[in-house]
């Protein structure tokens, strides 16, 4: 994001899919963001750089380690992230936020050496995201196309204004799929033309979604 945010090599370093998510949800007004996943800061440091609005950050994960490692790395960018060491399948609380952001775990076999979660019930782990969005708040995802029909079936119970933005690489279709929607709302759902996924604009001059479009001219 042309060097607006740092990190510190460590036991998991954020991959352009935290940029993406931070580049969608740049777009919603929102004073009060949390994380779920939240793991060394990729995401909501690259958001907290897009909006300087947002007044109360919180990230939720189940890795001490990735939660100290997120830690340093708020230090590094000057930015203070309420971290949470608990798990959203069972983390009781009646807090709410404007926004709440996820990268959730889509990867099946053996966990890795960092400590993630691996082989989650995708459904039941959007289901609990949205429980934390305040009434006509927005939750932004970013996952992979595999399990975008569970993303899409759980959100539809409960939210509108849904839309989907894919992601390509070399393949011919979407390796990941950006999601959107808002809680309690009507709105209709649509289906954006997408981007590449090595778009520089985004990843290295750190536009939002947004500014993207508007300077490739499609919007």
């Amino acid at each position: 994001m042309g060097g607006r945010v740092k990190f510190a090599r460590g036991i998991y370093n954020p991959t352009c899919d935290a940029v993406w998510l931070a580049a969608m949800a740049a777009n919603v007004r929102a004073k009060s963001v949390l994380d779920v996943g939240v793991g060394t800061g990729g995401a909501i440091l690259c958001l907290m750089a897009n909006n300087p609005d947002i007044k109360t950050a919180v990230g939720l994960d189940t890795s001490k380690q990735m939660l100290a490692e997120c830690e340093h790395n708020a230090e590094l960018n000057g930015k203070t992230i309420e971290l949470i060491n608990a798990d959203i399948m069972t983390w009781r609380t009646p807090r709410t936020f404007d926004l709440v952001i996820t990268n959730p775990p889509y990867f099946r076999g053996t966990p890795a050496h960092h400590n993630a979660h691996h082989n989650a019930d995708i459904s039941n782990w959007i289901k609990r995201a949205v429980a934390r969005v305040k009434p006509r708040g927005t939750i932004c995802a970013i996952v992979d196309s595999a399990v975008l029909a569970n993303t899409i079936s759980v959100l539809a119970t409960t939210c509108g204004d849904i839309s989907i933005f894919p992601l390509f690489s070399k393949k011919t279709t979407a390796e990941r799929v950006l999601v959107s929607a808002r809680v309690g709302t009507h709105g209709i759902s649509t289906v954006n033309r997408g981007l590449d996924m090595n778009c520089d604009l985004v990843l290295r001059d750190g536009l939002t979604i947004a500014a993207t479009l508007s300077k490739l001219g499609q919007i």
